[in-house]
């Protein structure tokens, strides 16, 4: 596993220029935990603003379209994204699999699309409640990153995988820190077996379930887990630097 946590806030559908306060916060305190590598993606309106206040901390789009330039009203594509100053985006993301209709094929685009844009990918992966209860919770994740895996001709520098399960956010149930490590060594065997033990290695697996200060530094201590995709949490320097702290005194590092 790669040697720093890598701690990524989703800032989804929220934030403003009032939140360039939050950000400035964010940049500073990781100035002081330069064990784990920081990171915000903001919304599309926030990307530059906040590229111009951060110093230490990474800034990332949260998605943007498959193709090149167009008639395509309302659209970002990922060569925007980057002169807007973003260095990753997030891809595949549970509510874009959802709320838009999103498909592996239109996903896999995308990828392509970040790619060339010199953009690099935290591709997001997970499954339903219904799928959990079906026992074909590995079948599923594994079925979508297969599909995706073979646009990365280096996946140490442009590939970070993102599992979110579904069923464990806002459904009552929790994410044991066993199903947890089972996913995360479900995937790890098969970045293996698609780039070799020595690049996978080098590929962080982030868990997104609902991470919060309370519950970091079990979660991130726990095999294979290389960081989080963080969502609510995210959205204050306060709770969102209690995981940055818990990441930085985890077992991993």
């Amino acid at each position: 596993m790669a040697e720093r946590p890598y701690i990524v806030g989703n800032w989804k559908m929220f934030g403003t220029r009032a939140m360039l306060s939050e950000a400035r916060a964010i940049d500073r305190a990781a100035q002081r935990y330069m064990k784990v590598e920081v990171a915000v993606a903001p919304p599309y309106t926030l990307i530059h603003a906040v590229h111009k206040e951060a110093e230490q901390i990474g800034v990332g789009a949260q998605d943007c379209h498959p193709g090149a330039e167009g008639a395509h009203t309302g659209d970002i594509n990922a060569t925007m994204v980057a002169d807007a100053g973003a260095k990753f985006v997030i891809l595949g993301h549970s509510e874009r699999r959802q709320d838009h209709g999103e498909t592996n094929k239109l996903i896999n685009e995308k990828i392509e699309s970040a790619l060339e844009a010199g953009l690099r990918v935290i591709l997001c992966c997970g499954e339903s409640l219904e799928t959990r209860d079906a026992g074909e919770a590995e079948v599923f994740v594994l079925r979508q990153l297969k599909s995706a895996l073979g646009a990365f001709d280096d996946p140490a520098e442009r590939l970070t995988i993102a599992y979110e399960p579904i069923w464990a956010i806002g459904t009552g149930r929790t994410a044991t820190t066993d199903d947890i490590a089972a996913m995360h060594g479900a995937i790890r065997k098969l970045l293996d077996q698609t780039f070799g033990e020595e690049a996978s290695a080098k590929v962080r697996i982030l868990y997104g379930g609902s991470v919060k200060p309370d519950n970091a530094r079990e979660i991130l201590s726990t095999a294979e887990v290389g960081g989080a995709l963080v969502g609510g949490a995210s959205l204050t320097a306060e709770s969102f630097l209690g995981i940055v702290v818990a990441a930085s005194e985890s077992d991993e590092v």
